[in-house]
């Protein structure tokens, strides 16, 4: 049953819709229907099931589309457009991710000696199959031991050398901070000293709970409301190297990597939804509520980073994340490198979210 959180309207009533270049969501969303011929995607718990997008999956896949016009209609025949309504707010929220380009070298040097490490071998999956009585029921990860399951080792733990010994490490950067970063991002480009462009991307946590240090620095005064993004966050670490790492410290999760390949430099890295991330259209969401694949046309006039007077775009729920929680809370993709990195940084937004549902779970709704 569709929840009550989506309250159906129409596309005239989705600000700057037909402005809109639905090419490129549409070649996003297309991506995301030849993935699901090998693996389904699971249903989120507000009712737009998998089930539901299957045969829109289908027919993105065998029909041509190739303008933007073409692919606004594919939308407005298989969709209509729902307000999301949290029950707490009157608006979503929206905040920019990115990934991450930096310089590294495949062994530790002088210079580069902060490691990105590869899923450890005690790291095991924690269900409800096999989860030890009193284990937190957040941890979706735990250490193997002897005596069974714990959990593992946090970051500040790591970082002192839980884990060396291993040959876990994949490559070596220079900056604490930027690995950091890179972790809370959970992908990057890195530029190796040798030349080649390689990638890392998301394979595993440690299971603690993500805690963002930029709202530590706004209880704490460090950094005022109406100044606080990922810029003034780097300021302050930089302004501060004695009070860096006990402050990325806070944040007891720890992420471990595996290596891509960089097949189209213009895509982004393969995210949850297993297709590649696409600039300006790709979007996370919670996926305990959403379910991957799903449109959402976003309106936050009040964004300007991507250009524009505001924005108003339709993008593709294709990734998720710790501190994307909410029906109405996304993530926007801005794309690889630095420049995506000042997009990204500065997104705090308010803004309205149409999720695009099914026709057929919209049967006699006014």
């Amino acid at each position: 049953m569709l929840s009550p959180l989506f309250k159906p309207v129409d596309f005239a009533d989705c600000p700057g819709w037909q402005d809109d270049h639905h090419l490129p969501a549409f070649e996003a969303f297309r991506r995301s229907a030849q993935h699901v011929l090998e693996k389904p995607y699971k249903s989120g718990s507000l009712g737009i099931s998998f089930e539901a997008l299957a045969p829109i999956f289908a027919d993105s896949r065998e029909t041509l589309v190739e303008t933007d016009a073409a692919a606004r209609q594919f939308f407005e025949r298989w969709f209509r457009p729902a307000l999301v309504r949290p029950a707490d707010a009157e608006d979503g929220f929206v905040t920019g991710f990115y990934e991450p380009e930096v310089a590294a070298s495949p062994v530790r040097t002088d210079r580069y000696t902060v490691p990105f490490l590869g899923r450890p071998a005690d790291l095991v999956d924690v269900n409800d199959s096999n989860r030890p009585q009193g284990f937190d029921p957040y941890f979706a990860f735990a250490r193997k031991t002897p005596e069974g399951l714990t959990e593992y080792f946090d970051r500040p733990a790591i970082e002192r050398g839980a884990l060396v010994g291993q040959g876990l490490e994949i490559a070596f950067v220079e900056s604490p901070v930027d690995a950091f970063f890179i972790h809370v991002q959970g992908a990057a480009r890195l530029k190796m000293t040798d030349g080649r462009l390689r990638r890392i991307t998301y394979a595993a946590k440690t299971g603690h709970r993500f805690t963002g240090i930029g709202r530590i620095l706004l209880e704490s005064g460090e950094v005022p409301p109406e100044k606080m993004s990922m810029q003034a966050i780097r300021a302050w670490l930089a302004a501060n190297p004695d009070r860096a790492q006990a402050l990325m410290w806070n944040n007891r999760s720890y992420i471990f990597f595996r290596e891509a390949d960089v097949e189209d430099e213009t895509l982004g890295p393969v995210a949850a939804a297993k297709v590649p991330l696409t600039n300006g259209r790709s979007l996370a969401v919670d996926r305990l509520l959403h379910t991957f694949g799903t449109p959402f046309y976003i309106h936050a006039p009040d964004l300007k980073a991507f250009g524009g007077d505001g924005f108003a775009r339709l993008m593709i729920a294709q990734d998720t994340g710790s501190a994307i929680v909410g029906p109405a809370r996304g993530d926007l993709f801005a794309g690889s490198g630095d420049a995506a990195g000042e997009i990204a940084g500065g997104i705090r937004n308010r803004a309205d979210f149409y999720a695009l549902v099914p026709r057929s779970l919209l049967a006699g709704a006014r």
